[in-house]
């Protein structure tokens, strides 16, 4: 149903390895834009708009795409129709290059849409918009300044809700052409989108820990390549489908950039002034399932998520069933309730067929693998893969070296309270383990030069932490000095009075809290609390030593 919109192929555009300019963290500082209207684009840009319905608004969209100042033959529009009832058609007033297209058989909604046209694109860049938004003149020009000064970032535009006013395509296009924007809408009553007020406060999100957060979908822009490379939207995800997309782009090492130069008025109220309850509890269980940062939706115990948040992996090679077991009991079984385990081993090595059952060589691994092929929770594989997004933590110890109750919990929280990318850790017998964060390895990856030692890329970009074994395994009870004694508080003689446990008030879960910081935000149980001793670094490093001489 679609034919070629005849745009010019970017050869060669994307920097070449090496030359990418080192952003940490999220300070895109270095890139430093053009001026509007004082540079010279170049890359070829796919605009795809998801509609369903509204083609009044859809009309108001395409006159305001049609006098943009990103040059016309740079630029395509691929409207995806989701099915829409009549079906849409493409008004008199639109861009040069616009294409009107079906939604790929099988499927339906935004994310589907959007895969469908995606798929259809010759742009090197893909600038994602939404079928009720009028955009100002140059929203297309800033947003894609920021794609040619290098190829790993997603740029933001900024957006405000009014009440739909009585306009004709023909007005826009002429007010839009005329860069008066403001003049179609009554700006002073308008909405402002709660994202942007976040981009404020965390200096347009450099700042920002986890600025996907923010990236909700209504005009956003990202190479194409990059889109292949975390393989699309997914399309089971019906609300919230943009934030999710985000956060794999983030786990991609994609920075984040937004552009309040790039502005935009989106026609209705937000869903959540309409139906807020219904709106939120929606997006809940797609993102619970799909972006492991949100914390505050993973609160019940006992449930199995489709993306753990951390990955333990364990080379369990000439390791013995009981050792193996061990390790997996303690990655399974620590305060952190969604996490997997990985464990390396020559599964493929094993014969198949009649083979002798007690005196096999591979005796101990063919216990290993009948132990845990059937955990949804434990994979067996012959080697890891290099990335294991979206999970966004791996950790990769000794087998020998059980993982204690709160070791991952409290990795997790010592490398993020810095945002580093990387937590090593040092034994007793010179040994070490490290716990990485997907995003942060993933950035390294896109900037290494050649032959180029990874660590030292993540410590530029992240930062790497070192620490001691006897921060993350806590000493056994008869290591801990003994408790002082707690005043008791005096009941009323005659009355009724409350027994002291001797615990501090408030339930202590054990558990990682807080809202998509991507960090454990509840309080450390050996923090600050009156009564409990500081660990003894002293008292673990015994331990550690005996177990290891016990070997």
């Amino acid at each position: 149903m679609s034919e070629s919109s005849g745009l010019p192929r970017a050869a060669g555009t994307a920097a070449p390895t090496g030359a990418r300019p080192r952003i940490r963290h999220n300070d895109y500082s270095p890139l430093v834009p053009p001026p509007l209207g004082g540079w010279a684009p170049h890359l070829p840009v796919s605009v795809v708009i998801p509609a369903y319905g509204g083609q009044h608004r859809l009309d108001l969209t395409l006159a305001a795409l049609a006098t943009q100042t990103y040059p016309p033959g740079l630029m395509e529009i691929i409207v995806v129709d989701d099915g829409s009832e009549p079906p849409l058609r493409l008004p008199a007033i639109r861009p040069e290059h616009t294409r009107l297209v079906s939604g790929a058989d099988g499927g339906w909604g935004t994310a589907h849409a959007l895969n469908s046209g995606i798929r259809l694109a010759e742009g090197e860049i893909v600038q994602r918009l939404d079928s009720d938004m009028v955009i100002c003149r140059e929203h297309i020009e800033a947003l894609m300044r920021w794609h040619h000064l290098t190829d790993y970032v997603v740029t933001i535009g900024a957006k405000v809700f009014v009440q739909e006013p009585d306009l004709t395509a023909a007005e826009v296009y002429a007010a839009v052409g005329e860069g008066g924007l403001d003049t179609l809408f009554d700006m002073e009553s308008a909405v402002p989108s709660s994202t942007e007020a976040t981009i404020r406060r965390l200096d347009g999100l450099r700042a920002s820990r986890n600025p996907y957060h923010v990236c909700t979908g209504p005009t956003v822009s990202f190479r194409r390549t990059l889109f292949h490379t975390v393989g699309g939207l997914d399309p089971n995800v019906l609300r919230g489908e943009d934030t999710e997309f985000a956060y794999r782009l983030a786990m991609s090492g994609a920075v984040f950039v937004p552009d309040m130069q790039a502005r935009a008025v989106h026609l209705g109220l937000p869903a959540q002034r309409v139906d807020k309850d219904s709106t939120v509890r929606v997006v809940a269980p797609f993102l619970a399932h799909r972006v492991p940062l949100r914390r505050d939706l993973r609160k019940e115990r006992g449930r199995t998520w489709l993306v753990p948040y951390a990955e333990v992996v364990l080379d369990v090679r000439g390791a013995a069933e009981a050792q193996v077991g061990a390790a997996v009991a303690g990655a399974l079984g620590g305060s952190l309730p969604d996490v997997a385990v990985t464990l390396v081993g020559p599964w493929a090595e094993l014969p198949e067929g009649r083979h002798q059952v007690l005196t096999d060589p591979g005796f101990e691994t063919r216990l290993v693998r009948e132990q845990f092929r059937y955990d949804d929770r434990v994979r067996l594989v012959s080697a890891p893969v290099p990335d294991p997004a979206p999970v966004p933590f791996r950790y990769t110890g000794p087998v020998d070296v059980p993982l204690d109750r709160r070791s991952l919990e409290l990795m997790i929280k010592a490398m993020t309270e810095n945002l580093n990318g990387m937590l090593v850790v040092e034994f007793p017998d010179g040994r070490t383990a490290r716990l990485e964060r997907t995003d942060a390895v993933n950035r390294a990856r896109l900037l290494a030069a050649p032959g180029e030692d990874l660590a030292e890329v993540i410590e530029q970009v992240y930062g790497v932490r070192r620490g001691a074994a006897s921060e993350f395994w806590p000493p056994a009870a008869k290591d801990r000095p003994a408790k002082a004694p707690r005043a008791q508080s005096a009941a009323p003689k005659d009355g009724p009075g409350k027994r002291d446990t001797g615990e501090p008030a408030g339930r202590d879960t054990g558990e990682p809290g807080g809202h998509d910081t991507g960090e454990p935000a509840g309080r450390d149980a050996s923090e600050g609390r009156p009564g409990r001793s500081a660990p003894q670094p002293a008292a673990l490093v015994n331990r550690l030593r005996t177990a290891f001489r016990g070997r």
